[in-house]
């Protein structure tokens, strides 16, 4: 079967395992266009050729680069007549222009067509991407569910149609390793790893938590965006400046050696009116590496870590500072957690599992009318 995949998603180097993992299918053809770059609001994000084998990666460019909503492919039309897939997977939201203008083109080619959704908050649109969203929940063959509310939200609004719960990458077990065993007697290190800096990803709690930990800590915050002066401002406030350190974005190729290096990863998101956490790929990425992670209950976060890390409410810093505080004090407890970590990940989280259950879906698709 015939392939052909559109996702600026795959841009990311790490993400690309993925693809290799579905191209390794005997009955699979994959193709896989890509942009050479997605103008982010927070820095660009530029096209990484790091794992390409078993496929072919195709870069084209985008009108409206930036915009979600707005943004296409020009060149699909022509893409579709040289590839004549069978299969269209649209890696994007149902209310986007490119994903009703990728639905309507992939039909008149004769293929079939699925759509990706992380979208866990029933929201309303303008026109004309109401109208559009309609029209694909109504035409497209298959929804792939990044996570347990996107099936809620995409009922509500009225799909029908054929679904899975499949996220939509895993990680590389390969590449996400645990360290070798390190000085039990060395500095204490929490980390927070974010594309962005933004409010709704709670830095500020973890500030805020951190600041009264006795012993020798530090945290490391990796990411850009424009709350790092504000939380700059509140490290001096709290009298910990010297104990943080910002680390800017980081390449998906370096994640792995990051995360390795802490000794608990720390996702505080906090849900605000126009979003709550997806997913959280960083916390399967660190329990890859058996890291201890700990985070808030916003949106999928507790259904990702299950009973191989730490919840606490969202914006409770008493209740973080005390989870904190207990991974500080006791080694053997981060070490059963860490465990706990990596085998939830090989059960439910590699890319060759999700990878699998994508394959499943497009034999599924293939056998239907």
């Amino acid at each position: 079967m015939r392939i052909l995949m559109l996702s600026k998603a795959c841009l990311v180097g790490a993400y690309q395992t993925k693809l290799e993992a579905i191209g390794r299918y005997e009955d699979v053809d994959l193709t896989v266009i890509v942009p050479p770059i997605w103008q982010d609001a927070t820095a660009p994000i530029l096209l990484e050729r790091a794992h390409t084998n078993g496929y072919r990666l195709l870069v084209d460019p985008i009108r409206f680069n930036g915009n979600f909503h707005f943004f296409y492919f020009p060149t699909l039309k022509k893409r579709l007549a040289e590839g004549q897939p069978d299969i269209v997977h649209i890696d994007e939201e149902p209310y986007n222009f490119a994903t009703w203008l990728a639905m309507r083109q992939a039909k008149k080619a004769g293929a079939k067509t699925l759509f990706f959704s992380w979208q866990n908050i029933n929201r309303t649109y303008p026109p004309p991407f109401r109208q559009m969203e309609q029209q694909v929940l109504a035409e497209i063959e298959y929804g792939l569910m990044g996570n347990r509310e996107a099936t809620a939200v995409w009922e509500a609004k009225g799909y029908k149609g054929r679904q899975a719960i499949i996220p939509q990458f895993g990680v590389d077990e390969n590449l996400y390793t645990p360290p070798p065993r390190r000085d039990s007697g060395r500095t204490f290190i929490i980390g927070c790893a974010n594309r962005r800096l933004v409010p709704e990803k709670g830095i500020d709690l973890l500030l805020r938590a951190a600041a009264a930990l006795p012993g020798m800590w530090k945290i490391h915050i990796a990411g850009e965006g424009g709350e790092r002066p504000l939380l700059e401002a509140l490290a001096c406030e709290l009298g910990i400046a010297d104990r943080v350190q910002f680390n800017g974005a980081i390449p998906s190729s370096a994640i792995p050696a990051y995360l390795q290096q802490l000794d608990v990863l720390v996702l505080p998101s906090r849900t605000l009116p126009n979003w709550k956490e997806q997913f959280g790929r960083v916390l399967i990425e660190a329990m890859a590496c058996e890291r201890v992670v700990v985070g808030s209950d916003s949106g999928e976060i507790p259904h990702v870590i299950g009973d191989a890390g730490l919840i606490f409410p969202e914006d409770d810093v008493d209740a973080l500072h005390a989870h904190l505080l207990h991974l500080m004090q006791s080694e053997e407890m981060r070490h059963d957690l860490g465990k706990k970590g990596r085998q939830r990940v090989l059960a439910k989280y590699t890319q060759k599992q999700i990878a699998a259950q994508t394959v499943d879906v497009y034999r599924e698709l293939m056998k239907s009318n």
